[in-house]
């Protein structure tokens, strides 16, 4: 997912690959949150694209983490901290 974001020129094809799959991501996530909001099941109020941004920030940094070799109960207490802090006040 994060493999190519350093890569030279040569790798400018996977690179933009990636960025894709993650934008793409993204956009699906960003539709579902709105699908709730206009459901009722998230707030009206509820900023989808940057909860969005939020969630897949989130998920693909715990990626790289757990690619890393961070433990399980590390990397729940990690997404634990982070949705403690959601909603932005």
């Amino acid at each position: 997912m994060q493999g190519a974001l350093a890569a030279s020129d040569s790798g400018r094809e996977v690179r933009d690959l990636l960025a894709a799959w993650r934008n793409n991501s993204y956009s699906c996530v960003r539709e579902r949150f709105q699908r709730a909001v206009d459901d009722g099941d998230l707030p009206p109020e509820t900023d989808p694209g940057l909860l969005a941004r939020y969630v897949t920030t989130l998920a693909f940094g715990i990626a790289v983490q757990a690619a890393s070799g961070v433990g399980r109960d590390e990397l729940q207490e990690l997404a634990d901290a982070a949705l403690r802090n959601w909603p932005p006040s």
